[in-house]
């Protein structure tokens, strides 16, 4: 446990809060990072670092590991402490700044506070099914693709995750197989007609009524129930469960803030309604708010330039241009 002192914590270690930290360095501010997350990367890193992410400016297409290894390393030229695996539990007003205190016992002292936590705090929706099965095959997240190579794949689900996890295992998989319990999806149109022309089965009306294991203990078989098709069984080593998340803001929604649909609402330097606290990325709302990556980037460095003013009134909203800096 630390007394750890800096001009500013960010809280949320994901992309906005990485470029954040770099942005910080920038305009000559001490940082620290904390995410309740054990590696930097928030939601890219948990949840699909194998992916490939098409709307950051700049990238045709980047994997979501590389980007977030570009970020890190963006950052670390000016050396931001990290804290990771332990989440922000309180906020307090300080001497001259803010006092947070991490689950840990660590306290952190801040000249101001900047929250990048995303969607906040996220557990995925279980599958029914899937009782006793984690760990033996069934998986909510694919951090490896290379760890599912030649196995037979069933995923579960409509949304865009399971249609990108079913283009992204299919070279290297045996087989894979999509089944939701719909027959409309959530997914894009496009990447559903990008499966369907891979040849991918989607067996829709469909619900998972059982998983078998074989003589290892592990996953061997998936049986679905088809609407009016009576039941099949499909050979699977690994389930993949892409049902959606559950979030909450945890304790952030203690902390004076004032919150619209589980999000922070800001204002345009993205100051919430405490002095000193802003908000950046997905957790930040507005009136015409898009949540997108590319737009949390432009949202912290607005954040940073408005709240180094706020700790040093001398300084300029305007750092110039980075492209003019030695």
């Amino acid at each position: 446990m630390d007394d750890i002192e800096v001009d500013l914590l960010v809280i949320g270690a994901g992309p906005v809060g990485l470029f954040a930290a770099y942005y910080a360095g920038f305009r000559e501010l001490s940082t620290a990072l904390v995410d309740a997350l054990p590696e930097a990367g928030g939601q890219v890193t948990a949840m699909y670092p194998e992916k490939m992410i098409f709307d950051v400016a700049g990238f045709p297409a980047v994997r979501g590991r590389d980007l977030i290894a570009a970020l890190v390393e963006q950052a670390a030229q000016w050396k931001p402490t990290y804290l990771l695996g332990r989440q922000a539990r309180t906020m307090e007003d300080g001497e001259n700044g803010l006092v947070v205190g991490l689950a840990d016992g660590t306290t952190v002292r801040a000249g101001a506070v900047l929250i990048t936590a995303g969607m906040g705090e996220f557990n995925p929706r279980p599958l029914p099914a899937g009782d006793g099965w984690v760990g033996k095959g069934v998986v909510y997240f694919v951090p490896s693709l290379e760890a599912h190579l030649g196995q037979d794949v069933v995923i579960v689900g409509g949304g865009d995750s399971a249609f990108d996890w079913a283009l992204a295992l299919h070279p290297i998989a045996n087989s894979v197989t999509l089944v939701h319990r719909r027959a409309a999806f959530r997914a894009h149109a496009a990447t559903v007609t990008k499966v369907r022309e891979l040849g991918v089965p989607i067996i829709t009306d469909a619900q998972v009524t059982e998983l078998r294991g074989g003589d290892n203990g592990l996953l061997a078989e998936v049986e679905i129930e088809v609407k009016g098709g009576g039941r099949k069984v499909l050979p699977a080593q690994t389930a993949v469960a892409a049902l959606g998340f559950t979030a909450d803001l945890g304790p952030i929604e203690s902390w004076g803030l004032e919150l619209d649909h589980r999000a922070v609402s800001v204002d345009t330097t993205m100051l919430t309604a405490r002095p000193r606290v802003y908000a950046a990325g997905d957790v930040a709302t507005y009136p015409g708010k898009v949540k997108l990556i590319a737009t949390g980037f432009g949202e912290a460095a607005t954040a940073v330039n408005n709240l180094a003013v706020v700790l040093n009134p001398e300084a300029h909203l305007f750092p110039g241009h980075s492209s003019n800096d030695g």
